[in-house]
C-alpha cells in the first residue's frame, strides 16, 4: 500500500477555475479521437460527435475535468505527496521526463517493469545496485576491472538507467499516477489500483474510463497535445510544491517562536531582574 497522505475531499460546490481555456485545447487538437470504429463505448458521455469518420471530443467536459484533476495534484503533492509520471509511447517519452524533471517527479518512459508498483520492495533493490554501479563508475573503481568486466558494469549500469533512471528519487510508492494513453499502460493503471494509488490521465475515445479516478478526455496522440495537458498538470505540481514549502516554513517559524517564548519564560524565572536585585541591596 501506498504511504498514506492527509486528504481532504475536494470542493465541488463551485466548479473549479480552468487552468486551459477551450481555445487553448481547441488549437492544440485535443478535441480529435481516434476513428469511430476504434472506440470505447464508455467514452460516449464525453464524445460532442462525429467528423471524417472520426470522433470529436466535448472540450467543455475536457476543460471541466482537466481543472479537477489540477485541484487533485496541487492539493496531494501539498500534503506531502509525490507524482509518478508514465509515457512509453514514442510521442509523449520527451515530453513526460522534461516535465517530470521541471517538476521534480519520477517518471517511466521505456517499458514499464511489473511489479514497479505491486513489487517495490525489489525495484528499490535494482535501485540500490545502480547507484552502486555509478558511484563505481564515479570514484575510479572500474580501473580495477578488465576491460571485458567494465563493459559487462557498464551494460548493466546503462540497462538500470534506462527502466529506472526516472525513478532513482523515488524513496516509496507514489501517492499519484499520471498516464499518458492508459489503453497502452493498462499494466501501470492497474499496479495503481491494485496499490490503491489514484490514477490521473488523458483518455482518449479508445480507453476505458472506469479504470480511471482523474480523467481527462483528450488526444492522447498528438504531440501539442500531449505537451499541453501534461505542462499543464505540472504546473499543478508545482504549485502543490510552493505550498508545502509554505506550510513548513510557517510551522518551523511557529515552532521557533513557542520555544522562544519558554526561553524567555525560563530566563524570566531563573534570572532575578536588575531592579530586583538592586532592591534587595538597598535594603
Amino acid at each position: 500500500m501506498t504511504e498514506s497522505v492527509e486528504t481532504s475531499p475536494l470542493h465541488t460546490s463551485e466548479p473549479p477555475q480552468l487552468p486551459l481555456s477551450i481555445q487553448a485545447l481547441l488549437d492544440a487538437g485535443v478535441h480529435f479521437g481516434h476513428q469511430t470504429k476504434r472506440w470505447n463505448p464508455k467514452m460516449a458521455p464525453f464524445i460532442y460527435g462525429v467528423r471524417n469518420g472520426v470522433h470529436i471530443l466535448d472540450l467543455d467536459q475536457t476543460a471541466y475535468l482537466l481543472a479537477r484533476a489540477f485541484a487533485f495534484l496541487e492539493e496531494t503533492v501539498a500534503r506531502g505527496g509525490h507524482v509518478l509520471m508514465v509515457g512509453t509511447k514514442k510521442q509523449a517519452q520527451e515530453i513526460i521526463q522534461e516535465e517530470a524533471i521541471r517538476s521534480g517527479s519520477s517518471f517511466v518512459v521505456h517499458r514499464w517493469l511489473g511489479g514497479t508498483l505491486t513489487n517495490f520492495w525489489t525495484i528499490k533493490q535494482g535501485l540500490e545496485r545502480h547507484r552502486q554501479l555509478e558511484r563505481m563508475k564515479e570514484d575510479g573503481t572500474y580501473q580495477q576491472f578488465s576491460k571485458k568486466e567494465v563493459s559487462r558494469l557498464e551494460k548493466e549500469r546503462e540497462r538500470f538507467e534506462k527502466y529506472l533512471g526516472g525513478l532513482k528519487n523515488m524513496g516509496s510508492l507514489p501517492h499519484a499516477l499520471f498516464v499518458i494513453d492508459p489503453a497502452l499502460e493498462q499494466n501501470a493503471v492497474r499496479e495503481a489500483k491494485k496499490m490503491c494509488i489514484p490514477v490521473v490521465a488523458i483518455t482518449d475515445t479508445n480507453c476505458n474510463p472506469d479504470q480511471i479516478d482523474w480523467m481527462i478526455p483528450g488526444n492522447d496522440d498528438a504531440i501539442r497535445s500531449i505537451k499541453l495537458i501534461t505542462s499543464c498538470l505540472t504546473d499543478a505540481i508545482l504549485a502543490g510544491t510552493q505550498q508545502r514549502k509554505d506550510t513548513l516554513n510557517r510551522e518551523e517559524g511557529a515552532d521557533r517562536g513557542v520555544h522562544g517564548e519558554q526561553k524567555g519564560c525560563a530566563r524570566a524565572e531563573g534570572i532575578p531582574s536588575v531592579q530586583l536585585v538592586n532592591r534587595e541591596r538597598t535594603a
